[in-house]
């Protein structure tokens, strides 16, 4: 490979919370116990360097002395533009159609402000992420869950006729689809899109497309943007998008929508407005250009191909050494979300036992709980090769098999 996914970085002290959180006073997650490392699988970030263009076009801007007000630049909204076509294949995307938004959260609250009143119902799919739960509870939204089931295959899957019955019984006209999927992992297939936005048309359901893992895709899979499947669907949905999980851009802080609808555009670029905090920072422009440049597109394919290793080596370790765990291998995303009822059914073990003997030998991985998983970890797999592998290790022989 041209770029370095196989060192080990050092993050302590570098403003990364994956880390430096660990052992801090009143978090969650203790220290590990003397002799073990910090294996950082919980928040969803990177352990990767990012790609180079992105650090080479923040220090040539940074050599001009001033930082003042500006506006985006034509470089801005052509390389989205690019970006979205090249990956997507997203075709007649113009700059009028594309809105800048500080976080992808703060864009499904903008949305949502615009589209429902304050205290209505809000369909989404469980698991659920939990940025979803905190941001709709907190704007004073109550969210109504359609669990996705897994077929014969064990693939989840969406159950379109509970989505039904929870949207007439609820008289919902608001509905947030996460694509890919977090914290399954699921990249739907076209035609799971294609019946999702027929019954939302059906019953006049307005979408919020969270597709921040677009780019994310393993080996095999295809993302369909919401937006692609019909005429329709491209006027009922707000879709929100960033570099900031693709490069490990978050603590730079950039996201962006594309609102094909001319009246709902207006609109959510009005709401957002209103704080006046809603705005650009002028080095994440620059990050965000120095990442759609053509050697990021070469970066996110070996970044691909890194995790579909990573995830091929969990999921057959899981299978042949963790008897009673279970986990519906991921198309995207660099998440896991393991099944561990069996496992704690025949050990007699709670959650919490589980959880504290990972932390206990440095494997710092997610209560699933959270999402809405009671039984579940979530796992990030976003490290080199070697520490997953170590990880897994300590697992076998401290947690699973101790």
């Amino acid at each position: 490979m041209r770029y370095d996914f196989t060192s080990v970085l050092d993050r302590r002290g570098k403003d990364a919370i994956a880390v430096d959180a660990v052992g801090a006073p009143g978090s969650s997650y203790p220290a590990p116990r003397e002799g073990f490392d910090i294996i950082p699988m919980w928040v969803a970030d990177m352990n990767f360097p990012v790609c180079p263009t992105i650090t080479e076009a923040m220090i040539e801007r940074a050599k001009h002395p001033t930082f003042g007000y500006f506006d985006p630049t034509k470089e801005y909204f052509d390389s989205i533009i690019q970006w979205q076509e090249t990956h997507n294949g997203v075709t007649g995307l113009t700059r009028k159609n594309i809105g800048y938004e500080n976080g992808v959260l703060g864009g499904v609250i903008t949305a949502l402000n615009v589209l429902c009143s304050k205290g209505e119902k809000v369909l989404l799919h469980s698991p659920t992420y939990v940025g979803f739960t905190g941001s709709l509870t907190n704007n004073g939204y109550h969210i109504v869950h359609s669990p996705l089931q897994k077929d014969e295959n064990g693939v989840w899957r969406m159950d379109l006729a509970d989505m039904e019955k929870k949207i007439v019984q609820n008289k919902i006209h608001a509905a947030i689809f996460c694509s890919p999927h977090n914290p399954c992992g699921r990249v739907w297939e076209k035609w799971e899109v294609e019946r999702a936005m027929q019954l939302y048309k059906k019953h006049d359901v307005m979408v919020i497309s969270d597709e921040i893992w677009s780019d994310i895709i393993l080996t095999g899979n295809k993302h369909t943007p919401t937006q692609s499947v019909s005429e329709d669907a491209k006027m009922r949905t707000v879709a929100l998008y960033a570099p900031s999980k693709t490069f490990n851009l978050a603590g730079l802080v950039g996201s962006y929508h594309i609102i094909y609808n001319p009246w709902l555009k207006a609109r959510c670029d009005k709401e957002a407005s209103l704080s006046h905090y809603n705005s650009m920072n002028v080095m994440s422009m620059h990050a965000l250009i120095g990442a759609y440049r053509p050697e990021g597109y070469e970066w996110v394919k070996e970044l691909c191909e890194t995790i579909t290793g990573n995830v091929d080596f969990a999921c057959d370790y899981i299978a042949a050494h963790f008897e009673g765990v279970t986990v519906s291998r991921p198309q995207g995303t660099y998440m896991l979300f393991l099944d561990c009822a069996e496992w704690l059914r025949t050990h007699g073990k709670t959650m919490d036992d589980l959880l504290h003997a990972g932390w206990d030998v440095g494997v710092v991985w997610q209560d699933g709980r959270a999402f809405h998983g009671q039984t579940h970890i979530r796992m990030n797999l976003a490290l080199p090769l070697s520490r997953v592998q170590e990880a897994f290790g300590r697992l076998d022989t401290y947690v699973f098999n101790a």
